[in-house]
């Protein structure tokens, strides 16, 4: 009988070498690169110790190594008959003894691991997957290999395991050998790899703290030099050749892998293989059709669609998309006199994203057009008047009007219609901005540049943004009480070294209960009430017009993180800087009057005054459109909440993933005292359909139409034009040039991720994203001109921007280098890490 197999030995199968050993011995027997080594089975073993001839068996292949010329370095392992199977993986659940070098120690190490198949660890296991021990405890075979002397190590999944996706893998790296990662003592990097390219989707460099290194005889958990901490352990072509390798052990296998392996001197080694035992099941691919409803031509993504740019929810897809279509179709009729002018819906949806309707009939078109100068004098005749008298006073009115309700007490029905209304009220006031205030914000800075680049600036005046900027805008405002809040804490002992020290989300659900932390009570008190009053006055400012997420009134993280920017000292002082601002336009403006005369000195001082005086208007107006969306968001909800009773959903937050018109029904059902079918299955569909969808990028304009196999819409939107080779063209929005890393910020989840001097690359943003310009080095949106919020606040803040790039967030990775120039509206990518 044989006691011990080579790894290169055809004989060393799973059912005689054990689940690790037998996953080795394939893949060195397909020629992979596994370290060199042999497989002692369990019939060797007697009453748990190696017998002499074993022993000696053991030497000679010991021996056969060191004569082989490989390092006199051993790493000995176990290899359970049920270990790395498709059922049980037993990770790190066996002892493994690394670094060895003499007989003596080897064959303590064998007896170490062999026994350790009585451990807690191993019962606990084994008992929870349904094994019986002697699938396990009696049936374990020892691997000894070469130790690789690693420089980095990791783990390589075949499959995405937290989308199921198969056609990515992930890679988890950190420096020294792989039992940091392993025991979970470090943070490792994690890149995702498209499986056909090896191109990098993503990549997070984390602080790696931890490593372990050989010593003379065994090994120890040692720190990472600073200078390697924060550093990427893998390149993006390194990442690439590690996919290639997991790619052919996943066809050898026929089935995703989890694969251990290490980097020396430029070569990769695989030390370990076994499937993946928990992979969910798939996301859906994104939709890459793009088919418009029936009886629509034409669609595009502007106008309200801007602050939209993500998939919409299920519930704002129906009942948020219907109070837009109500409310824009009652401001349109009132300025074209007539409500049949306009199609039946104006914002449609195509694969969940918004779209402007433009399918107008040649009637309508041609009324249009005979009334355009109507319709042109109602628009802009008391413009600033129809937002500041009317439309801002009565939507304060509506949401102060339910403030002042018992609206709890409520049927869901009534709490439902009152969510509609809240809704359409928001759309009302931005209605009343979008068709007054910020048209003739755009069209008057315009008209100002064009006067002052053209008759005024002389070599050496600052640039026109210069007269439009330091105005006490509504956003400055919000950002300043910030500020004042984290220096008011500082003054307070025992609760800066807590804000600072604490997690954010454990501040968050101390801030909603009534447990005071270890910090004076009073003190802890007044730092709730003020925070509160904060959220009270500025919690309303929304990232994006859907109403399924969060604002910061009901998730303040964003803003603990920004006051804990405040807190260290980092950022700069609002104040101070909108002073300067200020100071800067005000002297500029006087030095320009002083020099100029008659027609041009007139011709400035007329169009100076008309564009300041609806810039920080614009501010405002945007910042104020989400006035109701507190309130609104309590109220849907409460109605979760309620379903979540009833047994319909999991989670007062599922409500946003039902249609308005499952909303309605549950509602009348609960009303009538009847009982309600659970949707909780189909939530996760939903949710994976939702994050399918975002991974697309909608066309710009639809039907898409080639033109010698060009859209032509799609060189708008950040296409063939823009994008040549590194580059990406948009707007310049602020001057300046700046090379740093790219930090990708989809939405206020991931705002923990920003750091001080990254870039900010993001879809849009809108006044509630103010704080991550305090620690930005230059912004990139896929979104926005020059006369958008992102361009206004960085001028302010006095960093590169680059706007309307269409598609940044799809091709710049978190991570990664770039260099944005604000001037001539470029972002250059570096090829790789």
């Amino acid at each position: 009988m044989r006691h011990i197999l080579p790894l290169a030995d055809p004989q060393a199968t799973q059912d005689r070498a054990g689940g690790k050993g037998g996953s080795l011995a394939r893949l060195i027997q397909a020629g992979l690169p596994v370290p060199d080594g042999f497989v002692i089975l369990p019939t060797t073993f007697e009453n748990g110790v190696l017998c002499p001839e074993a022993w000696t068996l053991v030497q000679t292949h010991l021996n056969r190594l060191r004569d082989a010329g490989f390092p006199v370095t051993f790493a000995v392992r176990s290899s359970a008959m049920s270990e790395d199977s498709a059922q049980a993986s037993f990770a790190g659940e066996f002892e493994t003894v690394l670094n060895i070098h003499t007989d003596e120690a080897i064959r303590q190490a064998i007896h170490t691991v062999y026994h350790s198949r009585h451990n807690e660890r191993v019962q606990a296991y084994t008992q929870a997957k349904g094994l019986s021990s002697g699938e396990t405890g009696h049936e374990i075979a020892v691997i000894v290999q070469v130790l690789v002397c690693a420089e980095c190590a990791g783990v390589l999944f075949t499959a995405n395991p937290i989308t199921g996706q198969r056609d990515q893998a992930m890679i988890s790296a950190a420096w020294g050998l792989g039992e940091a990662i392993v025991s979970g003592l470090v943070t490792p990097d994690t890149l995702i790899v498209e499986k056909a390219t090896g191109r990098v989707l993503s990549r997070e460099t984390a602080d790696k703290q931890v490593m372990t290194i050989r010593l003379e005889s065994g090994t120890e958990e040692y720190p990472v030099p600073e200078a390697q901490r924060r550093a990427p352990v893998l390149s993006d072509a390194q990442a690439a050749a590690l996919t290639r390798l997991g790619t052919q052990i996943e066809a050898l296998f026929a089935m995703p892998m989890d694969i251990e392996w290490t980097l020396n001197y430029g070569e990769f080694a695989i030390v370990q293989a076994r499937p993946i035992t928990a992979l969910p099941t798939p996301e859906p691919l994104p939709p890459t059709t793009w088919k418009l409803p029936a009886g629509d031509y034409i669609a595009m993504r502007n106008n309200i669609v801007e602050l939209m740019a993500d998939p919409l929810t299920p519930l704002f897809n129906t009942l948020g998309r219907a109070a837009i279509n109500a409310s824009m179709g009652r401001l349109l009729g009132d300025f074209f006199g007539r409500t049949d002018m306009i199609p039946s819906e104006l914002i449609i949806s195509v694969n969940d994203y918004a779209y402007y309707n433009g399918s107008w009939s040649a009637w309508q078109m041609a009324r249009i057009l005979l009334g355009s100068v109507g319709i042109a004098k109602r628009m802009f005749t008391g413009a600033v008047e129809r937002w500041t008298e009317t439309g801002r006073p009565r939507y304060v009115n509506i949401v102060a009007h339910y403030q002042a309700e018992a609206w709890q007490t409520w049927t869901v029905s009534d709490i439902l219609q009152a969510a509609r209304v809240l809704s359409e009220a928001a759309i009302d006031a931005y209605g009343t901005l979008v068709s007054g205030v910020i048209p003739a914000a755009w069209i008057t800075e315009g008209l100002f540049t064009l006067v002052y680049n053209t008759l005024i600036k002389r070599r050496g005046d600052p640039a026109a943004p210069t007269y439009l900027m330091g105005f006490d805008s509504l956003p400055i405002q919000a950002e300043k009480s910030l500020y004042d809040l984290a220096e008011w804490a500082r003054s307070q002992t025992g609760l800066v070294d807590y804000l600072k020290q604490t997690s954010t989300g454990c501040i968050v659900a101390q801030l909603s209960s009534d447990i005071v932390p270890d910090v004076d009570a009073g003190t802890w008190h007044a730092w709730k009430n003020r925070f509160q009053a904060h959220l009270d006055q500025y919690g309303h400012t929304i990232y994006n017009l859907d109403f399924g997420n969060p604002v910061p009134a009901d998730d303040p993280a964003p803003l603990l993180e920004t006051l804990k920017l405040f807190l260290s000292g980092q950022g700069t002082n609002p104040h101070t800087r909108q002073q300067a601002a200020a100071e800067r336009r005000e002297q500029a403006t006087q030095e320009i009057q002083h020099r100029l005369k008659h027609l041009r000195l007139k011709l400035f001082r007329k169009f100076l005054v008309m564009a300041q005086r609806y810039a920080p208007l614009r501010e405002d107006g945007l910042a104020d459109v989400g006035l109701s969306y507190p309130l609104l968001r309590q109220m849907l909800r409460v109605i979760g909440q309620r379903f979540v009773a009833a047994g319909m959903i999991k989670t007062a937050d599922d409500i946003f993933w039902l249609k308005q018109n499952e909303v309605e029904t549950a509602a009348a059902r609960i009303d009538r005292g009847e009982s309600l079918k659970s949707m909780s299955a189909i939530m996760p569909q939903r949710k994976a359909a939702w994050r399918a969808a975002r991974r697309a990028t909608p066309p710009v304009a639809l039907p898409q139409m080639k033109v010698f196999g060009i859209d032509p819409m799609a060189l708008k939107s950040g296409g063939m034009k823009k994008h040549r080779g590194d580059t990406l063209k948009g707007v310049a929005a602020s001057p300046g040039r700046v090379t740093a890393t790219a930090r990708l910020i989809n939405g206020p989840e991931d705002f923990a991720q920003m750091q001080t001097g990254d870039i900010l690359v993001a879809p849009l943003t809108t006044p509630a994203w103010t704080p991550l310009f305090a620690r930005a080095a230059a912004i990139v949106t896929d979104i926005g001109g020059p006369l958008s919020h992102g361009s206004i606040v960085a001028r302010e803040y006095g960093i590169p921007a680059v706007l309307g790039t269409g598609t940044a967030t799809k091709h710049i990775r978190s991570g990664q280098t770039i260099t944005v120039d604000g001037s001539s509206g470029t972002v250059t990518l570096a090829s790789s890490l």
